[in-house]
């Protein structure tokens, strides 16, 4: 599977897609199309974890005090399927590798490969 799960309205998100290679990707804009619980779980089992999934620089982050709060793996599971904004984006699959989030590192090596 090729997949990309992106919001359009990140200048960040526009940015890498603009700078790869899209052809043969299913893009998913999740803002109008919010990732189900299938979908997640499959991310779950390629990451092993929903922390990892999960972005900690969503503005409800800071509204919501979840810095100040102990959250488990099934509190990140249940806030992504909430809220949009809490899936680090972009998310790309390629195949049985992921890649998530915008760290420059990690794109460019995904770019190139």
């Amino acid at each position: 599977m090729k997949k990309i799960y992106h919001l359009k309205t990140c200048d960040t998100c526009r940015r890498i897609l603009k700078e790869m290679d899209t052809t043969g990707y299913t893009l998913q804009e999740i803002k109008t199309e919010q990732i189900t619980v299938k979908q997640l779980d499959e991310l779950y089992k390629l990451t092993k974890s929903y922390e990892v999934l999960f972005s900690r620089r969503a503005k409800k982050y800071k509204q919501m005090d979840l810095k100040n709060q102990t959250l488990t793996e099934q509190d990140f599971r249940q806030l992504i399927l909430d809220e949009y904004t809490f899936l680090k984006r972009p998310v790309i699959i390629d195949g049985t590798k992921v890649y998530v989030g915008n760290i420059k590192k990690r794109v460019d090596t995904f770019c190139k490969s």
